[in-house]
């Protein structure tokens, strides 16, 4: 028996369908997730209210496009407002078969 999709599992998938979104991100200390019976949703957290989603981009990429993106897809799905924090770039390497996961300061 398949247990039905939550809202912040639909929304998770629906941000990773975003052109330029390479993956969702949990926040300096994975802090930013919706917590459900038996399993988290890294990346989204989603309240009655607003849902925020943290995600890592693709480079090069228009991060505020990306953002927009995001938010457009999400708002309708969730019907809260939607605020995105673009958390890391991904980075791909010279031979294109390793992208850095990280962007260091």
């Amino acid at each position: 028996m398949t247990t039905p999709a939550e809202p912040a599992e639909l929304a998770a998938a629906a941000a990773r369908t975003v052109p330029g979104v390479a993956d969702l991100h949990g926040g300096a200390f994975g802090e930013v997730a919706t917590y459900l019976p038996g399993r988290r949703v890294t990346g989204i957290r989603l309240g009655s209210d607003k849902c925020a989603v943290h995600v890592v981009v693709e480079y090069p990429a228009d991060l505020y496009a990306v953002a927009a993106a995001v938010r457009a897809r999400l708002e309708p799905l969730l019907g809260v407002p939607v605020d995105v924090t673009i958390e890391d770039l991904r980075i791909p390497s010279p031979d294109g078969e390793h992208p850095t996961s990280e962007v260091t300061q």
